[in-house]
């Protein structure tokens, strides 16, 4: 069966624009940073972007050089922390039909390419913190320590999406040190909120991969829930929304924030009301649209503090 075939189970998907404006000797680097996905890179930056608006003045606006750094901080470490999770997840991502094509299981990129490639990407990320406030580079040197033990996760604790959650939401954390030079308890609700909302979109995106998962040995929420998932789902869907109302009540945000809340709720609802956890084109879907959930969190706490009072 070609990649390129829609009914394909790989996540690799060939005759985009990766394979049409590339030269071939980039394409495997391309996908192995995931640049054909973007939807990792937005869910790893949202978190960031939130806490810088969280932490503008009142009636005023989020610092968009802040936002820019993030923004490329969050293509280059999401690429990295792709890497670092491809090299060390090599041998089991061979035994499963999604990822068998990526470039490192695949052999397409070898063992030291992967590191070289990985070492790069780090240096890149080092240098865009060492230009943030010196908390912030504390904490981002901070979560290395995250982003390292994350991909082993799987193999001891069904819990490895509440470890992703606790990596990927890090950015609320840094981005309202990097704006204040401080973190306060509304920046600690939002990146509550945030690993909450992971649980919700990973244990979802983990369903696809819940057979050959059981069948390899490695563990997530999805094999751990099975059937009682959605129950779950909306347990970790009203944390988020009871951390959410907590960041806007401690930060003092105007009531334009609340109806970021009721648009979540909405999604969220949509969410693991409609989902199908048995369809993994469908688990796909919803995963991916998240990005919008993201934004509607942003734009909230964005217009909540424009319009403070």
């Amino acid at each position: 069966m070609s990649p390129s075939d829609s009914s394909s189970p790989s996540d690799i998907r060939r005759g985009d624009w990766v394979d049409r404006y590339l030269p071939p000797f980039l394409r495997p680097y391309a996908r192995l940073a995931r640049l054909d996905r973007p939807i990792g890179t937005w869910l790893l930056l949202f978190p960031g972007w939130w806490a810088i608006a969280l932490a503008a003045p009142a009636g005023g606006w989020p610092n968009p050089g802040l936002l820019f750094l993030f923004a490329c901080g969050a293509v280059v470490m999401r690429g990295a922390g792709c890497t670092f999770n491809d090299l060390i997840d090599r041998n089991y991502d061979r035994q499963v039909a999604r990822t068998a094509g990526r470039p490192i299981a695949s052999g397409e990129i070898g063992l030291f390419g992967g590191i070289v490639f990985l070492a790069i990407q780090l240096l890149i990320g080092l240098f865009i913190l060492v230009l943030l406030r010196p908390l912030a580079v504390g904490l981002g040197i901070g979560s290395l320590l995250l982003v390292a033990t994350y991909p082993f996760m799987k193999r001891v604790t069904y819990w490895p999406q509440a470890f992703l959650g606790l990596t990927f939401n890090w950015g609320a954390i840094m981005g309202y040190a990097a704006a204040t030079g401080q973190v306060t308890v509304a920046a600690v609700a939002l990146y509550g909120a945030g690993i909450a909302w992971t649980l919700v979109y990973d244990t979802i995106y983990a369903h696809q991969d819940k057979e050959d998962d059981a069948l390899i040995g490695v563990r997530s929420t999805a094999l751990l829930f099975g059937a009682r998932t959605k129950w779950w789902l909306a347990l970790f869907g009203l944390a988020m929304l009871a951390l959410l109302a907590l960041t806007i009540l401690l930060a003092g945000l105007g009531r334009a924030a609340w109806l970021a809340v009721a648009g979540v709720a909405l999604h969220l609802l949509w969410q693991i009301v409609i989902v199908d956890i048995d369809s993994p084109a469908d688990c796909l879907r919803k995963f991916r649209a998240n990005r919008w959930l993201g934004w509607i969190v942003f734009a909230g706490i964005f217009a909540g503090r424009i319009f403070t009072g």
